[in-house]
C-alpha cells in the first residue's frame, strides 16, 4: 500500500519492520501504532522468520506519541493505552529483535529502542524523556527502560528531559553500540546474522531466561537450570545442533544466503 506508514518484508529469515512516517517523525500515531503491531504479530507467528530488525526511513527513528491526536482527548481516548502492547510484543517476541537508529528518538520511540534486545545508533542519534518537559511522566515506557538503564542515570535523565547523545546512551545501558554511519548497515548486519545461527527454540528460550527474576543464591536456582538444560541438551533442536558440530555443517535451521 501506497499510504501505508509501517513495511514489513522478509529475507534469509529477516523480517524487517520500517517505520515510515518521516513527515511527523515517524510519531505514533494510531495507523503507525497499528501497522507496527500487526508486523510484529506477523512476524512472531511465521516459521521463515528468525530475527526481526526494527528500523525507519527519514532522519528521526521515532518521537514518541503522536501529540497532535493526543491534544483535547480523555484519558480513555489517548493512544497511549495501545502502547503497552506494542512494547510487549517487542520484549517478550520469541524472535530476537533488533534496533537499528539512523537518527533521534524521544519518549515512546526509546521505550520501543529499550524492549529490543539489541540496540544500535550512529552519533548524530539523540535520545530523551522529554515526557516532563510537557507535564505527562515516562510511565508506561519506565517498565522497558528502567532495566536496561543505571539508577543514576535514569534519576537525571528522566527527571530533567535532557536530551544525551548515543555514547552516552551506550555507557548507561540503552544502546549496545554507537558506530559511524557508514558502518551502521554493517554492525546491524552482524548482529543479525548471528542471531539467524541460534536455534529458533534456544533463542526463545533463552529470552525467557534473561527475563526470569534471579534466585537468591546461585544454589536455589540449579536444579531448576539444570532440568531446563538437560531437556534442550536432549531435544530435537539440540541434537540437530550437536550432529551438525560433529558433522563440521551449519545446523538445519540457519537460513540459506
Amino acid at each position: 500500500m501506497a499510504d501505508e506508514l509501517v513495511h514489513y518484508e522478509v529475507a534469509a529469515g529477516i523480517a524487517t519492520i520500517t517505520l515510515d512516517s518521516p513527515h511527523n517523525r515517524n510519531a505514533l500515531s494510531a495507523q503507525l501504532r497499528r501497522e507496527l503491531s500487526e508486523s510484529l504479530d506477523k512476524a512472531r507467528e511465521d516459521d521463515a522468520v528468525r530475527v526481526v530488525q526494527l528500523t525507519h526511513t527519514g532522519p528521526v527513528f521515532c518521537a514518541g506519541m503522536d501529540l497532535k491526536e493526543a491534544r483535547g482527548a480523555g484519558s480513555s481516548d489517548q493512544g497511549v493505552n495501545e502502547f503497552p502492547k506494542i512494547l510487549d510484543q517487542l520484549w517478550t517476541s520469541p524472535k530476537p529483535v533488533v534496533a537499528r537508529l539512523a537518527g533521534p528518538a524521544r519518549a515512546g520511540g526509546i521505550g520501543m529502542v529499550a524492549a529490543c534486545d539489541i540496540a544500535v545508533a550512529v552519533p548524530e542519534a539523540t535520545f530523551a524523556f522529554s515526557e516532563v518537559r510537557i507535564g505527562v511522566i515516562p510511565a508506561v515506557i519506565s517498565l522497558t527502560v528502567l532495566p536496561r538503564l543505571n539508577a543514576r542515570a535514569a534519576h537525571e535523565l528522566f527527571l530533567t528531559g535532557d536530551v544525551f547523545d548515543a555514547k552516552r546512551a551506550v555507557e548507561i545501558g540503552l544502546l549496545n553500540a554507537c558506530v559511524p554511519s557508514e558502518d551502521l548497515d554493517k554492525t546491524v548486519e552482524g548482529y543479525l546474522k548471528s542471531l539467524t545461527l541460534g536455534g529458533p527454540k534456544a533463542l526463545a528460550a533463552t529470552k525467557e531466561l534473561l527475563a526470569r527474576p534471579r534466585p537468591a543464591t546461585p544454589s536455589e536456582g540449579f536444579a531448576d537450570m539444570n532440568a531446563l538444560s538437560a531437556g534442550f541438551f536432549a531435544s530435537e533442536e539440540g541434537q540437530e545442533g550437536i550432529l551438525a558440530f560433529a558433522q563440521k555443517r551449519k545446523p538445519n535451521w540457519v537460513p540459506q544466503d
